[in-house]
């Protein structure tokens, strides 16, 4: 993802006013439209000249040459970033429907689950994806570093399955040649205190080691671990993860006119019906390390090609502090974001709820 270039209070509101007329409109937009429905109080000039600096910098862009803009995935990833809050309006609205038309106490889970996905679908006007909750997590039985030679270490990582993954990595460079012994004692020390930290943790709780136990020497490995037991999550949790998904909402999603294009249609409708295993992974991501809750993959931040024109917004529902399944929803990158957001949060607090 590119760095996003420092914007102005004009320029900021001059882009949250582009997106938001966009998003209602799905029209380019011009700088009448914004004096005309927005109170900037500015000239029509001076939005335009604002309008011009943001598409130079590559947050907003002209379709045609006559045409108004529209904003760019970048654009978009500010908005989102930096000029808006999830809407606590519709959490409420949802969280209503849910208590009104959800029957806790005759409804299996699985039932509640796909109630709860229509309601999603129907309230955001987008695809609603949720995952069942796995019935097994996977847990950490044992890892250990091993020194292969004076440059790279082995990562070996055993789970409560008796699945074993391993990779190598290279240590961080060191200003003078590294002595054996000293490298040596320290792996063992990472080595201790990984299985320490780690053993009967679920995967998805790698990201929370806390490495400032470890003191300032250890320093130089801490970012090379994290970056590998991340790795490492990723691949062991594949066998793991949910696999039965609820999809609700294709049809009224594929009335946007973004989706005009049969075969644009026909690809999205194949990866959600046939590939399945290829999603799963993206909505199911736990808190990152600064802890927030929610997944934002805007346009081609996406890495599945059928999705690059889409935003998939997901957040997981835990059973007590551990994620054990995933919600999504996926729509156009011209998407009503402050509300998505807060549907997907609220769904998910939902769902917790009723597991805990």
């Amino acid at each position: 993802m590119s760095i996003n270039p420092p914007l102005n209070h004009r320029q900021q509101q001059v882009l949250w006013a582009t997106v938001r007329h966009y998003i209602a409109t799905a029209e380019p937009v011009g700088s009448g439209a914004l004096v005309k429905e927005f109170n900037l109080s500015v000239s029509s000039a001076t939005i335009r000249n604002a309008m011009g600096h943001l598409e130079k910098v590559g947050l907003l862009f002209q379709p045609h040459t006559s045409a108004g803009r529209v904003p760019s995935d970048s654009g978009y990833r500010i908005y989102v970033d930096q000029l808006i809050q999830p809407s606590p309006k519709v959490a409420i609205q949802l969280e209503q429907m849910f208590s009104d038309r959800l029957n806790l106490d005759k409804w299996s889970f699985e039932a509640v689950l796909k109630g709860a996905a229509q309601i999603l679908a129907a309230l955001s006007g987008y695809i609603a994806i949720v995952t069942m909750p796995m019935t097994h997590t996977t847990q950490l039985r044992h890892l250990q570093l091993v020194p292969i030679d004076a440059n790279r270490v082995m990562l070996i990582v055993v789970t409560d399955a008796y699945e074993t993954q391993s990779i190598l990595m290279e240590l961080p460079p060191c200003e003078e040649e590294p002595d054996a012994e000293i490298v040596d004692r320290e792996l063992k020390i990472l080595s201790n205190f990984l299985s320490d930290h780690l053993r009967g943790r679920s995967l998805t709780e790698l990201q929370t080691l806390d490495w400032g136990e470890l003191g300032r020497e250890f320093d130089r490995y801490s970012t090379l671990l994290t970056s590998v037991l991340t790795d490492l999550l990723q691949r062991l949790a594949q066998s793991s993860l949910p696999s039965q998904l609820m999809i609700s909402g294709v049809s009224e999603v594929l009335r946007q006119p973004e989706f005009s294009e049969l075969h644009q249609v026909q690809m999205i409708l194949h990866l959600l019906e046939e590939e399945q295993n290829q999603i799963v992974p993206l909505i199911f991501e736990p808190p990152d390390s600064e802890g927030r809750r929610v997944s934002i993959r805007i346009g081609s931040e996406n890495p599945l090609e059928p999705i690059q024109a889409c935003s998939l917004i997901s957040s997981t529902y835990n059973r007590g502090t551990v994620p054990v399944g995933s919600i999504g929803v996926l729509g156009p990158t011209r998407m009503l974001y402050e509300d998505t957001i807060a549907l997907v949060e609220a769904t998910a607090d939902y769902l917790s709820d009723m597991l805990s």
